[in-house]
């Protein structure tokens, strides 16, 4: 398999993981704003339960480690971090636009959001989260 191919399914690998991440970020999500929970506290705790589940199935499914290890930890606090720039605050301001100033459904907004986030997200958790 050449270098393009690996990136590629890499990528679906990926999205694969992103669908599982975005199931169980929106049901948070989607609960806690059903029980009340104002709609930015309730996107910022479907965000961390998603990136845990992230960090998981990118570490052990999509970026394998190669000869080289990787720091865990490290890697999960890169992995935080990448996530909380693009996927908490990013998505969070894009998030009141678009509900708030945009008049979208705060249900129908955050699935708008993720048409932005996810290929924001698979470039900087390759070359940077995951970097060996």
């Amino acid at each position: 398999m050449n270098h393009k191919q690996e990136v590629f399914l890499q990528f679906v690998k990926f999205g694969i993981v992103g669908i599982s991440n975005t199931a169980i970020s929106y049901g948070v999500y989607a609960i806690l704003t059903y029980i009340g929970l104002q709609y930015i506290v309730a996107n910022a705790i479907g965000f961390f339960v998603s990136v845990v589940n992230s960090f998981y199935w990118n570490n052990k499914y999509v970026f394998k480690e190669s000869k080289e290890k990787r720091s865990i930890l490290l890697t999960f606090i890169k992995t935080l971090l990448a996530y909380s720039v693009t996927s908490l605050f990013l998505s969070s301001i894009l998030l009141a636009v678009f509900v708030e100033k945009l008049s979208i459904s705060k249900y129908i907004a955050p699935l708008i959001v993720l048409c932005i986030t996810v290929p924001l997200n698979f470039l900087i958790q390759k070359f940077w989260a995951f970097k060996g």
